[in-house]
């Protein structure tokens, strides 16, 4: 009786310290070729938008979070295996996603659009219409919603994904695909450095972003909602808005 009493507490005890040290400390999985929101810098440090608020929150709940780049087309299988703790990396909040994880507050409002190479004259109805290559990044909203689209109103375009948006904007500059689509934010970053135009949104309703954690972490995600509120009332949120050229 008495082995057993104490063999119960003791794995109670060890409950109890695996309990608090996970929450003494975050996994956040990002993107890390999805500039200005994650991406990894000259330093080989992770940074971005979503890296700099996911410290500020953490900092405001008191643990640590250090921030694990995962492909993206299987991000969220990473959140449900426990292998990360929470996706802070410019994830849409969708339909599909909102059955499998749970999302914060949305925090900023996304568009898609079309890239091609400047000084291109297609238009987007040719790039849909006219049998061109469009490249996209797996695994993302804009990927399932052309795929779709496609089919329903028989457009004839091919679509080429990549693990990245940046990788296909390289593809798109050396001539191996005609356009690429992707999200308004990391299309202005690109326009900004290559030699690439922004076309424009081609019919996808926009989007936000929010957080993701798993469904059964409620007391994680009521503390990121609160401490995301606190940074988006705050004058560092505006800060770090126009450090990464977010400004709307």
């Amino acid at each position: 009786m008495l082995r057993n009493a104490l063999l119960i507490l003791a794995c109670a005890l060890m409950l109890f310290s695996g309990s608090a040290s996970a929450a003494t400390k975050l996994v956040n999985g990002i993107d890390a070729n999805f500039p200005p929101f994650a991406f990894i810098d000259k330093t080989g440090a992770p940074s971005g938008f979503d890296v700099e608020a996911m410290n500020w929150i953490a900092k405001d709940m008191g643990v640590a979070v250090s921030h694990q780049p995962i492909e993206w087309d299987g991000i969220i299988t990473s959140l449900l295996t426990k292998k990360i703790d929470i996706i802070a990396s410019g994830m849409s909040i969708t339909p599909d996603r909102a059955k499998q994880v749970n999302f914060t507050l949305p925090y900023w409002v996304i568009k898609q659009v079309m890239v091609t190479k400047k000084g291109s004259p297609l238009t987007i109805d040719a790039i849909l219409s006219g049998k061109k290559i469009l490249g996209v990044q797996q695994g993302t909203s804009e990927a399932k919603w052309l795929k779709e689209q496609a089919a329903a109103k028989g457009w004839n375009f091919e679509l080429r994904y990549y693990n990245s948006s940046p990788l296909a904007v390289e593809d798109l500059l050396n001539g191996r695909i005609d356009a690429a689509a992707m999200d308004d934010a990391p299309a202005k970053d690109a326009a900004a450095k290559k030699e690439v135009q922004v076309l424009g949104t081609f019919g996808m309703e926009q989007e936000e972003f929010g957080y993701a954690v798993r469904k059964g972490d409620q007391e994680l995600l009521d503390k990121v909602n609160a401490s995301l509120k606190k940074l988006m009332a705050s004058p560092d949120w505006e800060a770090l808005k126009k450090k990464y050229e977010l400004e709307k």
